[in-house]
C-alpha cells in the first residue's frame, strides 16, 4: 500500500529502500537531533509520556506491546518510519503480514492516543515515528528500566505492503549465525542482538511459537534444553492444540520489571523461544548473555545504545516522507 498520489511507482519505491538502507549506514541519521522540536512543539515528549503513563496503568500490556511495535517498524525495510501503523481496506499492509498479526492492539492505540493529544498542542508538526520511539523509550522506563535520550526528526512512510516484511524480523526458531545477519542488516552488532533481546524480559508470546520445542520434535520428547520443570509449566499453560490467542509470558521470574532476570533464566534453561536459549549456547553470544546476567547496569547502558541505534535504521526526509494527520492513514 503506498500514498494515494504519490508520484513513487515500482522502480521508484525500490529507490526508496535504497535510501533507508542508505540512512541506516548513518546519512540520514545526522539529521536526527533530541532539539529537532525544541521551537516548533516544545513540551511534545512530556505530552506523549503522559499519555503512555495514563495507558501503562490501564494495561501492563502497552509496555512490551508499544516495545515490540517499535522492533517490527525499524526492522522492515522501510525502517523507522511509522508505516507498521498503516490500517489498509485490502489487507496488505506491514500490519497484514502473518509476522505481525501477533501485535497486541495496545501497542497501536498508545501511539494513536499520543498522536491525538500531540496534535492538540502543535498540529501537523510532529511524525508518528518520533511519537513511537518517544513511547518505545517511555514504557521501558516506566517498567523499572533505563532511560535515555530519543534522537527525533523521522518522517512518517509513504509505503507500507505486508509483502515487504517476510524474512526481515528474527524469528523464534533463528540461530544465532541468522539472527546475526538480520540485525547486520541494520547496522546492529552481536552485542546489539544479546541487548536488544534483553527487551523479552517483559515480553510475552503466544503458545503456537514455541509449540514445536515442547510437541514437535523429530522421535518426540520436549527440547532438551528446557529446564524440565520450566518445560512442563509451560504445557500445563499451553497443551497441545491450545487456542491460538493463548499466551505466556517471556520472563517467568520477573515479567513486569524491565530488569536483566531475562540472562540469568537463559543460563538455567528458561529460554522461551530457540532464538532466545540460542544466545547462550552459542559462543559468539555467550559472553555478553553471561556479562548482562551478573551486571544489570552493562546490560542497561547497552540497550540503550543499541535502541538509539535502532531508531536511526530507515530515516525519511523530504519528499521520502510526511507528517502524517493520522498514523493510521497516509495523507
Amino acid at each position: 500500500m503506498e500514498r494515494r498520489g504519490s508520484p513513487y511507482g515500482v522502480a521508484a519505491a525500490a529507490a526508496v529502500v535504497v535510501v533507508a538502507m542508505a540512512a541506516a549506514a548513518g546519512g540520514e541519521a545526522a539529521r536526527l537531533s533530541p532539539e529537532h522540536y525544541r521551537s516548533t512543539c516544545p513540551g511534545v515528549e512530556s505530552v506523549v509520556r503522559s499519555v503512555v503513563a495514563r495507558k501503562v496503568k490501564e494495561t501492563f500490556v502497552t509496555v512490551p506491546a508499544t516495545l515490540r511495535l517499535f522492533f517490527h517498524d525499524c526492522f522492515v525495510e522501510q525502517g523507522c518510519d511509522a508505516s507498521v501503523m498503516i490500517a489498509s481496506r485490502g489487507n496488505d499492509a506491514e500490519k497484514d503480514s502473518p509476522d505481525n498479526l501477533s501485535l497486541a492492539g495496545d501497542g497501536f492505540d498508545t501511539v494513536v492516543r499520543a498522536k491525538a493529544a500531540v496534535e492538540k498542542k502543535c498540529p501537523g508538526v510532529v511524525s508518528c515515528a518520533d511519537i513511537l520511539a518517544i513511547a518505545a523509550r517511555d514504557v521501558v522506563a516506566m517498567s523499572s528500566g533505563p532511560r535515555w535520550t530519543v534522537e527525533l526528526g523521522r518522517l512518517d512512510g509513504l509505503v507500507s505492503k505486508s509483502g515487504g516484511v517476510a524474512g526481515k524480523l528474527p524469528g523464534p526458531d533463528m540461530r544465532v549465525k541468522d539472527l546475526a545477519a538480520i540485525f547486520a542488516k541494520n547496522n546492529l552488532t552481536v552485542l546489539d542482538m544479546v541487548a536488544l533481546s534483553g527487551a523479552h524480559t517483559v515480553g510475552f508470546a503466544h503458545c503456537t511459537r514455541f509449540a514445536g520445542r515442547l510437541y514437535g520434535r523429530v522421535g518426540g520428547g520436549v527440547d532438551p534444553s528446557y529446564d524440565p520443570a520450566y518445560a512442563r509449566q509451560l504445557m500445563a499453560a499451553c497443551p497441545r492444540d491450545v487456542a491460538p490467542t493463548i499466551a505466556v509470558n517471556m520472563d517467568p521470574i520477573t515479567p513486569a520489571a524491565f530488569d536483566n532476570a531475562y540472562y540469568a533464566n537463559l543460563a538455567g534453561g528458561l529460554g522461551l523461544f530457540t532464538s532466545d536459549q540460542e544466545l547462550y549456547a552459542d559462543a559468539a553470544s555467550r559472553p555478553a548473555v553471561t556479562g548482562f546476567a551478573k551486571n544489570q547496569t552493562l546490560f542497561f547502558e547497552a540497550f540503550k545504545e543499541a535502541m538509539v541505534k535502532l531508531g536511526r535504521v530507515g530515516v525519511k526526509s523530504g519528499k521520502h516522507g510526511e507528517i502524517r494527520r493520522d498514523c493510521t492513514a497516509f495523507n
